[in-house]
């Protein structure tokens, strides 16, 4: 005779069973997404690498030497003089680095941009 409790213990083990296995589908489905990521993350990988490799390519000086002398009188390209590079000094400076203008208490400063910003609650 079976009795009550086997019932019960029956299924129990029977809901155990099922919990475990939807637990594990849902793991495998879950390491099948992980695969799936990591071969599309290779494959972005290894298409960057090809785009790097093919700049590298496109960008040799001789190649655009080469591409010079045939389409040079139609793009009308010049060599760059030296004069038309700036020094480091002829840059201007960051703005962190310009002096403050010293302006006396109660007077005005001669940027008027800067008197519209003030608002009272700043000290300048």
């Amino acid at each position: 005779m079976i009795r009550t409790f086997d019932l019960l213990l029956i299924g129990a083990m029977a809901a155990a069973a099922t919990v475990t296995y939807q637990i594990k589908h849902h793991t495998d489905n879950k390491l099948e997404e992980v695969r799936r990521l990591e071969a599309e993350i290779k494959l972005e990988k290894d298409t960057i690498d090809l785009l790097k490799a093919d700049w590298a390519l496109l960008t040799q000086p001789n190649r655009l030497e080469r591409l010079l002398k045939v389409y040079g009188t139609e793009l009308q390209l010049e060599p760059t003089q030296p004069e038309q590079l700036a020094r480091p000094v002829e840059l201007p400076m960051p703005r962190e680095q310009l002096p403050k203008p010293e302006v006396a208490e109660g007077e005005q400063s001669k940027d008027p941009v800067s008197d519209l910003i003030t608002t009272g609650s700043v000290k300048p």
